[in-house]
């Protein structure tokens, strides 16, 4: 005999999970797994069970789910199951309950408290100790002296980079373009990395007076500069942002950085959230307060400082495909993808002539459907770096799996000519 379940509103499936078809022949269904790594539990839900998961979204109670499951298949294991279903979600972290919370709150409180951010790529992204990553890293630059352009360099002092923030396996030639760009004596300059926070609140910028760790050894930290744009920027600013415990946008540049001139090398790093309401509403990211704020006391920065610094964004474009959500699939070269890669280009003149609101302009058309998650970085480079011209390296398209596209580029931009 099974009693009917009396446990109250089954509690809602956390929306902040990545949820793609399983990449396993002998498991097939919906691979979920949370990128924010509160747990590092990955679940393959089978086919037949995947419709369940549309029960836990906060409204239904775990009596009418049981009655429903048991009209539906008329067997009296259902309460079982779907006990075991919760248990499995509750205990993985997927769900928003206590289970979570404690698990959320553990994981922020041990980043908070630790000295430095961990290399929390190493081992899945690139290799994991510095022999091997010294070696992938020497063929992924190999050749750099040669690398082709779109454009010859403009005159005048380099400013700063754009590379990808894609898996270096696939982004390596873009990366290349980029950081050839840089010559020895940059080194000596304090790198500010503009990363794009994927996970980050819309309109904040994160920040962290963490070094970076990684198999080459540890960063260092322009301490002075965070202070003075957490200060400035204000209620613009989450500093300590846990988003920084799990991004991989400036962890990667941070590698090629440490490759080029050693383990110390001073950065300022930024992650940069999306700007949503310009994006989807009219007017422009500055029109927050708090954005406003931030990009200000930057462009403080930036006009104070000069070429003591060095900036580099850590950027991807479009994104396209059935893993962002599209219908059908899209493979490089396709019709699609070179309609996408013609609009992708225009986004890049804009860049490349150093127009922050022109650019913006072509990022509001359709609510940025070609789904750039570089632009915020991009759009605080131009609207704080200023006056800047860039030129384009190199421009990519890759399929990161059978379905799904990705395009980025290298980019470098210098002083405009007559300027100091």
């Amino acid at each position: 005999m099974y009693d009917v379940p009396v446990g109250g509103t089954l509690a809602a499936l956390r929306r902040n999970l990545e949820m793609v078809p399983s990449p396993l022949p002998d498991r097939p269904g919906l691979l979920v797994r949370d990128p924010f790594r509160y747990s590092e539990i990955v679940l393959v839900i089978p086919p037949a069970i995947v419709p369940c998961l549309a029960f836990f979204n906060g409204r239904y109670a775990e009596a009418q789910v049981h009655e429903a499951l048991l009209g539906l298949t008329a067997d009296p294991r259902v309460g079982e199951f779907l006990g075991h279903l919760r248990e499995t979600l509750s205990g993985a972290g997927f769900l928003e309950d206590e289970a979570f919370e404690r698990m959320r709150d553990e994981r922020h409180r041990d980043f908070a408290g630790a000295a430095r951010r961990a290399a929390v790529h190493a081992g899945s992204a690139y290799p994991a100790s510095a022999e091997p990553l010294r070696v992938a890293m020497a063929e992924y630059m190999d050749g750099a002296a040669a690398v082709p352009a779109d454009a010859s360099p403009a005159a005048g002092r380099l400013i700063g980079i754009a590379a990808p923030h894609v898996s270096p396996e696939g982004g390596w030639r873009s990366y290349r373009a980029a950081y050839s760009a840089l010559e020895p004596a940059d080194g000596e300059r304090t790198f500010v990395i503009l990363g794009t926070s994927h996970y980050g609140e819309p309109e904040r910028f994160g920040l962290t007076r963490k070094p970076f760790l990684t198999p080459f050894g540890e960063t260092g930290i322009d301490a002075a500069l965070v202070d003075e744009l957490v200060e400035g920027g204000g209620e613009g600013v989450v500093l300590e942002d846990y988003c920084h415990a799990v991004e991989h946008s400036i962890e990667f540049q941070v590698v090629f950085l440490q490759h080029l001139f050693g383990p110390g090398i001073r950065i300022v790093p930024v992650l940069c959230g999306p700007f949503a309401r310009s994006t989807l509403g009219p007017g422009r990211p500055e029109d927050d307060e708090g954005v406003r704020r931030f990009l200000g006391t930057l462009g403080e920065v930036a006009a104070r400082e000069g070429g003591r610094l060095l900036w580099v964004l850590g950027v991807d474009m479009a994104h396209v495909g059935r893993r962002y959500g599209d219908d059908r699939s899209a493979r490089v070269s396709d019709a699609a993808m070179v309609r996408v890669e013609a609009r992708d280009r225009a986004r890049i003149d804009r860049i490349v002539e150093g127009s922050a609101d022109d650019f913006w302009s072509l990022v509001q058309k359709g609510r940025d459907d070609l789904r750039w998650c570089g632009a915020s970085p991009f759009y605080t480079f131009l609207h704080a770096v200023r006056p800047a011209r860039g030129d384009l390296l190199l421009y990519e398209q890759w399929n990161i799996d059978e379905n799904s596209v990705v395009s980025f580029a290298g980019l470098a931009f210098r002083e405009r000519a007559g300027l100091s």
